[in-house]
């Protein structure tokens, strides 16, 4: 074998494919498969695994409504949407080199054990290519581990723990979607505009690993600022009722809450929150604020009028303008009758770029793909100019800042975008500390 030519990522140039899982090369011959789940007929299978139950279902409804057209779009069926929009040309609507695209759909159910299940169901018994969904990081970083064994790409759906392009990274995953840093980065600007740099703040937080990176980016930003954290006290992912969380807020001499949930979690405690009359109150001569470091378009909508001149963030939002978007917002809205959340969004991107990529590399094999993507520049797909940058998988671009309405026009009007923060403001070191460090490396991309 001293003659073939290896790149960094394991993919051998000469027609020999060399994965982590692999005890011998496999060549490539019309009698055998070449890497995990090789489409050898007419169509290639993707798998969509999203929580159709549990805390996150609303988004996971939405990701698989993106995903539906997704595939109708590649497939040249309606009006191609962001295929039209897309600063890459590879697609031309006649699936992914030639073969027509289907899917299989799983649920999660917002648990990583279920999510893992469902996903090796779909590769062992589906054979699917590749592996989208999610709308928490427990289940993405469990997911994406479960591909890198299986030797399967997997393009991470809605996940903004920083764990799942940092510490818990991998060569065959990539996460399209922005996470805890870059929140943390760009609310605490807008947050010292408008609440002053002498605070004191209380954090609630989901107990998982995004509540955890979420908690000390935000943390993080804030107190190098001038806030002061206060206290800081975990919630179990399966709460309902955080009437027992909120009294030891009214209880310290915290002028600022902060919300580390998201989905039900959030509708829920932010809920009780306004029943107790938090926002209400006067401490320390301050009005009493919270924050919600994630926003969604569906959190909002189940809040509703608590969610008023409330600051989050958020990686996308229907109301942008660039073509990109408004092609989007048009096809999902034709379809379905509304707007799409972020969460459709990201997984509706996901989609194009993983079918771009293999497009674009002439094969499904997952190293080939996963070269195809790595360093990636592209635009057109509604948040400007975006990099998938080769070190860790994370995609870099602006992001949003975002504020409860407080004349909202309609039950999908309930958001604001008060900043869009430029990308260079929230781009960090692939060896940052709130990304695990040096000894965080992607490995060796697994073909199988």
């Amino acid at each position: 074998m001293s003659k073939l030519t290896i790149s960094r990522r394991g993919l051998i140039k000469s027609g020999v494919v060399m994965g982590a899982g692999l005890a011998m090369p496999t060549i490539f011959t019309s009698g055998a498969s070449a890497f995990t789940n090789e489409p050898k007929g007419s169509t290639v299978t993707l798998g969509f695994n999203v929580p159709q139950s549990g805390p996150y279902a609303d988004e996971g409804a939405d990701e698989l409504r993106a995903f539906q057209l997704a595939v109708e779009h590649l497939n040249g069926g309606g009006d191609s949407g962001m295929l039209n929009t897309f600063s890459s040309k590879a697609l031309q609507g006649n699936g992914i080199l030639g073969k027509k695209v289907e899917y299989v759909t799983g649920d999660t159910q917002t648990k990583s054990d279920a999510a893992r299940a469902s996903a090796r169901s779909m590769i062992e018994k589906d054979g699917a290519v590749m592996v989208s969904g999610g709308s928490s990081s427990g289940v993405a970083v469990a997911v994406q581990a479960l591909c890198q064994e299986a030797g399967i790409i997997f393009m991470a759906g809605l996940t903004h723990s920083n764990d799942t392009t940092g510490k818990d990274r991998k060569a065959n995953g990539f996460r399209h979607f922005f996470n805890s840093y870059m929140s943390g980065a760009a609310l605490a600007p807008v947050l010292a505009n408008a609440y002053g740099k002498d605070r004191k703040a209380y954090h609630l937080t989901a107990d998982y690993n995004w509540g955890y990176t979420t908690e000390e980016a935000v943390r993080s930003s804030t107190e190098a600022m001038g806030w002061e954290t206060v206290q800081a006290v975990k919630t179990p992912l399966t709460q309902t009722d955080f009437s027992s969380y909120i009294t030891p807020v009214l209880q310290s001499d915290a002028d600022v809450l902060v919300l580390n949930h998201y989905g039900g979690n959030m509708v829920n405690s932010l809920t009780n929150a306004v029943q107790f009359g938090l926002r209400d109150r006067l401490v320390n001569g301050k009005q009493m604020e919270i924050i919600v470091p994630l926003y969604s378009r569906l959190m909002a909508k189940g809040a509703g009028a608590n969610i008023k001149g409330i600051f989050g963030s958020a990686n996308w939002h229907w109301s942008l303008t660039d073509e990109g978007s408004k092609a989007f917002v048009k096809s999902f809205g034709e379809k379905y009758g509304f707007p799409p959340s972020q969460a459709a969004h990201t997984c509706y991107v996901q989609t194009l770029l993983y079918a771009d990529a293999v497009q674009r590399a002439g094969s499904f094999n997952p190293c080939a793909v996963a070269e195809a993507l790595e360093g990636f520049e592209f635009d057109g797909l509604g948040n400007g100019k975006t990099l998938y940058r080769a070190e860790d998988h994370q995609c870099f671009k602006d992001v949003l800042v975002m504020k409860g309405k407080e004349n909202p026009t309609s039950e999908f009007d309930l958001l604001e975008i008060v900043e869009v923060t430029p990308v260079d403001k929230v781009t960090y070191a692939p060896d940052h500390k709130q990304m695990g460090g040096a000894g965080a490396t992607l490995g060796a991309c697994n073909a199988g």
